[in-house]
């Protein structure tokens, strides 16, 4: 009986958490954006995330930048904790946590949202796509943070693609269902980088 009580406590929560997301996310959507294109959470940390996401950092090619990839308990939910030092010293300047998508985001996604907070400075999203062939190459979305929880939503228009030589070579929007992974970036500066993020999805 308790095993029951337990269940049906947490399956309440969890309805309350989606009913809550869906209201928030479409009074956002009504304010920034009319379309009526509906939110679809597509990563809550829940299941072994860890062996959905992977950590890399500015090492890769010599940069000297610190980091790691938490997942740890926020009220009765699991985030996402990415947290380090980031350098540019040796031309580095990124820390770093990535989803591979095991499935293309459908063609009539017109963005992202997340769920985040941190430490009141900027992070970044990055995107990888089937046109992204060279290491260096992404789309690149800011969002803003601050100490508490808020949703932030990123449309495809405002990811740009990676400066270089060979930007030209990329599309200057990404296509939904052309997208390999998603990333969340602490990126470009010498900083101190703590971001959580307990949800993400798309519209």
């Amino acid at each position: 009986m308790q095993h029951l009580t337990l269940a049906r406590s947490t399956n309440r929560r969890k309805l309350w958490r989606k009913l809550w997301l869906m209201t928030s996310l479409l009074l956002t959507a009504t304010m920034i954006n009319p379309s009526n294109a509906q939110p679809v959470l597509l990563e809550d940390f829940t299941e072994a995330a860890e062996n959905r996401w992977e950590y890399l950092a500015d090492t890769v090619m010599g940069g000297v930048s610190k980091g790691q990839v938490q997942f740890i308990a926020s009220g009765d939910q699991t985030v996402l904790k990415l947290s380090g030092t980031v350098s540019t010293e040796n031309r580095g300047g990124f820390i770093q946590a990535r989803l591979p998508l095991v499935q293309p985001l459908p063609v009539v996604a017109e963005g992202l949202w997340l769920k985040v907070k941190g430490n009141n400075q900027p992070y970044f999203v990055h995107l990888r796509t089937a046109g992204t062939v060279l290491p260096w190459q992404y789309y690149q979305g800011k969002f803003e943070t601050t100490d508490h929880w808020q949703f932030v939503k990123l449309p495809w228009s405002v990811f740009k693609p990676s400066e270089g030589f060979t930007s030209s070579l990329l599309r200057e929007v990404p296509v939904a269902e052309k997208i390999k992974s998603i990333a969340i970036v602490a990126f470009g500066r010498d900083h101190q980088a703590v971001v959580e993020v307990a949800e993400i999805g798309y519209y």
